[in-house]
């Protein structure tokens, strides 16, 4: 999908196309479920074409308010909710929740209660206009079968909240719309079909508390006839919301090309002003940024659009670095945030032997596993070639592209920088990757998010002095601390943060794996004439590390031991 209009209107016209696609499955749903299986079912109406009419327009407003609902929750980045507790006090004390991760948790917090309310007002319309007949039980049916409804879409929308499905997830595999669509089908009736019989019977179970004035007086052949109504009607509007949830997925993740359309006036002056512009000025953590990140990795990564690879190395080199620092951003945030975090937990609570205070997790723990939440896995190490991959790299990239986390903005920047860099050493000509020092500056920060997360699994580097540095001897793994923190350590293994990081930890080698590859001939010449570190380490001192640390981890990369 190309961007033909501002990068602004690209989120606001895939919401638009999705309400109205949403709108046709909805309705063709109705049609089937309505007309042509329930209608024998149902007692005849005096006025059918009325109340088909008016059931048709309450069912559609209820699929509207549900779909902009989750439409309105959705979002590709996960945000700690806010507590009711956190909430209270921030009424009672409006000068203390100022800061904006607070202001972003509250807001979650709240939308999902609006959430919940409009699923279960959108199951009482949705049920009520699909199951009841407009004769003279029609108001005892509506109380009874809209009360089941109501229940019936709070229950869903508590369900779908509990298991996060308002955060999006990127498809590993760009495919066509339609294909795409048409492969959640199966899934989507499935899913609706345990749904509907889960359902069902706690439904059934609220009949007890409805009042009496409600429930009437039915024979056994009517009442058999009102729960297979009821049982088929909540299947139609289950597999309308899922296919509905499965179509916004599919309509939001699909990647867009912030370029201009090839062979024009853009295309041939500045092809690259658009994607970087958006990057740089669209809101952090929003569709719209992880759009841009997405198409930008899929550019440097793949051969596909190679015109717009090779605008990055134009004569100034002022692109190529604006792409660098956007690939690395995101990252040199992660090992700032890393680096803080274990640095507190060193200084305070690591050291303090108290039991109570090992039965919890550190702050700084909750706070870096919000940054993990960043990370989705994408077919890592697609660049590292065949003639120079050894069998443990070989294992490391089948690992990492089998693990999956909500999002894909470290992936990608880390992918997307290494690509690149990759790719510099046949396509830049004029020399600009390496004359801007950018080399050592995606290296440097890839080794620097590494160490920092292998810190957090559990591992601590000790640097040897250089006459003991033979291989991966050189660096040396330790826990943290002995006694109960190893237990602790381990304990965290069986958990799913600890599976993030040692996702993100295997996509950060696949990607210094994929820069050695390409530039393994020079890097063994510079490290035979022992200026390795001068070339691909950048002087300073790195977010997590030291200088000499970090040569010793790309020694590692270079002999292929790293693991």
């Amino acid at each position: 999908m190309h961007s033909s209009s501002s990068p602004d209107m690209v989120v606001k016209n895939r919401k638009l196309g999705f309400l109205i696609w949403q709108f046709i499955s909805s309705t063709s749903i109705f049609i089937i479920f309505k007309f042509l299986l329930l209608s024998p079912l149902l007692p005849p109406s005096k006025t059918p074409i009325i109340a088909a009419i008016f059931a048709f327009i309450v069912f559609n407003i209820s699929q509207l308010l549900f779909s902009a609902s989750f439409a309105f929750l959705s979002s590709p980045h996960p945000v700690r909710a806010a507590s009711p507790l956190q909430l209270l006090l921030a009424l009672l004390r409006p000068s203390s929740s100022s800061a904006t991760d607070f202001r972003s948790s509250a807001k979650l917090s709240l939308s999902f209660l609006l959430f919940l309310a409009a699923a279960a007002v959108s199951g009482f319309l949705a049920i009520g206009s699909v199951c009841c007949a407009y004769g003279v039980d029609g108001l005892q049916m509506i109380g009874r079968v809209g009360f089941r409804g109501f229940a019936f879409g709070f229950l869903y929308g508590l369900l779908y909240i509990l298991k996060q499905r308002w955060i999006l997830d990127f498809p590993i595999i760009q495919r066509p719309p339609f294909f795409s669509f048409k492969m959640g089908l199966p899934s989507a009736i499935t899913r609706a079909l345990r749904l509907s019989g889960v359902y069902y019977l706690f439904s059934a179970l609220l009949l007890v508390l409805l009042p009496d004035q409600i429930k009437s007086q039915l024979t056994m052949r009517e009442f058999i006839y009102e729960e297979i109504v009821f049982y088929m009607g909540t299947f139609a509007v289950l597999l309308c919301w899922e296919l509905n949830h499965h179509l916004h997925k599919v309509l939001l993740t699909k990647r867009c090309v912030f370029a201009p359309p090839k062979g024009s006036a853009a295309a041939e002056t500045n092809p690259s002003e658009l994607l970087l512009a958006t990057l740089e000025e669209s809101p952090p953590a929003s569709l719209l940024q992880y759009l841009a990140y997405l198409d930008l990795c899929m550019v440097c990564q793949n051969n596909v659009d190679t015109w717009r690879r090779a605008a990055f190395f134009e004569e100034t080199g002022e692109t190529y670095k604006r792409v660098v620092a956007v690939c690395l951003r995101p990252l040199l945030q992660l090992a700032s945030k890393l680096a803080e975090s274990l640095e507190c937990c060193s200084a305070g609570t690591y050291k303090q032997p108290n039991p109570l205070q090992q039965q919890q997790d550190p702050q700084s723990d909750l706070k870096f596993c919000e940054s993990l939440n960043h990370f989705q896995d994408l077919d890592s190490g697609r660049m590292i070639d065949n003639d120079r991959m050894s069998s443990g790299l070989y294992l490391l990239q089948i690992n990492a592209s089998r693990r999956q986390t909500h999002n894909a903005l470290y992936a990608w920047c880390a992918q997307a920088a290494a690509s690149v860099t990759a790719h510099s050493r046949k396509e830049d000509r004029l020399g600009v990757a390496q004359l801007s020092g950018s080399n050592a500056a995606i290296i440097s920060t890839l080794l620097s998010c590494l160490l920092a997360v292998e810190a957090f699994m559990g591992k601590k580097t000790n640097l040897q002095p250089s006459h003991h540095f033979m291989g991966p001897a050189g660096i040396k793994w330790a826990t943290l601390s002995g006694g109960r923190r190893e237990i602790k350590t381990l304990k965290k293994r069986g958990g799913s943060q600890y599976s993030k990081a040692y996702a993100i930890a295997d996509v950060l080698r696949t990607s210094v794996y994929c820069v050695v590859c390409a530039f393994h001939d020079e890097m063994m010449t510079s490290a035979k004439g022992g200026s390795l570190d001068k070339d691909w380490v950048i002087n300073t001192k790195p977010l997590f590390g030291t200088h000499e640390l970090l040569a010793q981890k790309l020694r590692l990369f270079l002999d292929f031991q790293a693991t």
